[in-house]
Parts: structure tokens; sequence; C-alpha cells
């Protein structure tokens, strides 16, 4: 059955961060999951997830400055050095919260750069992380991201992403399957999930095309958890999204799979 885990960077804006932990176990979420943690006491996290009964599904790795537009470095030739201690610190935040998956974001496409070298950049990159995760047994997710929410990121599609995993050929790097982003770039999202199924570590939903919860728009989202839980995904879901009004009011769609925890890391 389908484990859902509260965005709490995009869930409850109505809250402050922290507070957030708590309004995720009252509606019945066993998981959460946020984009950087970095702003907040490691130690102060982790009494709001274990004074809820909460597990960390994931978090991403620092993307180097964000307010000034960066969205990862992990595929920016040159800032090797600075990439390396932002896996450092994500580690560190990994082992205290405790989470199995780790987003490690790839950034955007320099055209004053040619892209197979910055494909060898963030090859070697990913490889770094997974090596320095695997004794935390943390999986490293890499994650397509539409051109519409973020132009110019260096991986638009499912199957880029796969073709990284399968060049690694690490057992820990992983496709982080956002059913959002891939829907918007190449829909037949069924099919996609099944032929990519052994290599999917994460998953996270919203509706498309205005990211709302995941009970309108264009994406049988019903079908999809079905589908999912035919085919023995254990993981946890998260939920990518921007309430409609508050976030508890639009709950409504959780009801099946309400207090449902994942059964595999």
């Amino acid at each position: 059955m389908p484990a859902f885990a509260a965005n709490l960077t995009m869930n409850y804006p109505e809250l402050e961060f922290l507070e957030r932990f708590d309004a995720a176990a009252r509606d019945g979420f066993k998981g959460v999951e946020f984009l950087f943690p970095y702003a907040f006491d490691r130690q102060d996290l982790k009494a709001r997830v274990a004074g809820n009964d909460l597990h960390v599904a994931l978090f991403n790795a620092p993307p180097g400055n964000w307010e000034q537009g960066e969205r990862g470095l992990a595929a920016l030739p040159g800032r090797e050095e600075e990439f390396q201690r932002t896996i450092g610190l994500a580690l560190e935040y990994s082992q205290v919260l405790g989470n199995s998956r780790l987003h490690v974001m790839a950034g955007l496409r320099d055209h004053d750069i040619p892209y197979a070298r910055q494909m060898e950049t963030y090859l070697r990159n990913i490889e770094y992380s997974a090596s320095q995760a695997k004794s935390l047994g943390l999986t490293i997710v890499l994650e397509a991201i539409n051109t519409r929410n973020m132009p110019g990121y260096f991986v638009n599609y499912q199957e880029e992403t796969k073709k990284v995993c399968d060049l690694i050929g690490a057992d820990n790097v992983k496709i982080q399957f956002d059913l959002y982003h891939a829907q918007i770039m190449q829909g037949d999202l069924a099919v996609r999930l099944e032929a990519l199924f052994e290599s999917i570590g994460h998953i996270q939903a919203a509706s498309v095309p205005d990211r709302h919860e995941p009970d309108e728009g264009e994406v049988n989202y019903p079908y999809l958890f079905a589908l999912l839980d035919r085919a023995g995904y254990r993981g946890w879901i998260g939920c990518e999204y921007n309430p409609r009004a508050s976030t508890s009011e639009g709950l409504g769609w959780l009801h099946p799979w309400r207090g449902v925890t994942a059964e595999t890391p």
C-alpha cells in the first residue's frame, strides 16, 4: 500500500517550518521530506522527527547559491571541491536524521561549456556521492526536472537519469521519479514507471498542470498508485505540491492511505 510523505517545504506554508512536523503527524503522515534542512540545527530537527514518530524520507544536498539562481553543483566543472564539502554537510545531517535517500541536484546547463564536459563532471560527482553515502546505507537519488518550472536544468528526462545510474553502476544510485515533472516533459507515465521500476528509489506526486493535491488535473493518480502497489513499490511517495488552501483541508485524497509507513528504506 502506498506510503505518503508530507513535503514540509511546500506543504503547510501557513506554519513556521519546525511547526510543520507536528502538523504532518496530526494529519496522519508517518513520513516527511523537505528540500534543504541546513538553516536549522540538526538536533532540533531530530527532536521534531522523534517527538512525532516520523520518518525522514528524503532531503536535498546543498544546491550552491539558491538565492542567486543556482540549482545544484554536480554538473558544474570547477566546483568539485565545493561540491564535496556540500556532500559532507549533507551526510552529517543524514547521520542525525536517519533518511535513506539524498537527492543530489545536477545544476543548470552552461552553454559556454561542452555538454560532454558537464556530463563527465556530473558522473564523477555522483560517483563520489555514492561512495561517501554507502557506509551510511544511504541511496543517492537523481531527478529529471521539467523545463517549465526550472528552465535550463541539466537533466529533463527520466531516461537520461536512468542512463546516468547505469553508467555509474552503483547499487545506491537510483531515480527520483517525480510524476509531475515526468508528465509535463513526457507523459506515458504508467509505461515509464513499469519500464524503469527497478531503478526507481523515490517517487513524488502533484497534480498537472497546477501542482496542487493529486486529486485533480490530467493525471489519474489512483490508477498510478494502484499500479505501484501491484508492482511492489514499498518506498515513500513525496507530496511535493502546493496546497490549494490549507494543507489539512485538502487531504481528503489521502484517506485510504492515512497512517501508512513505507516498508522498505
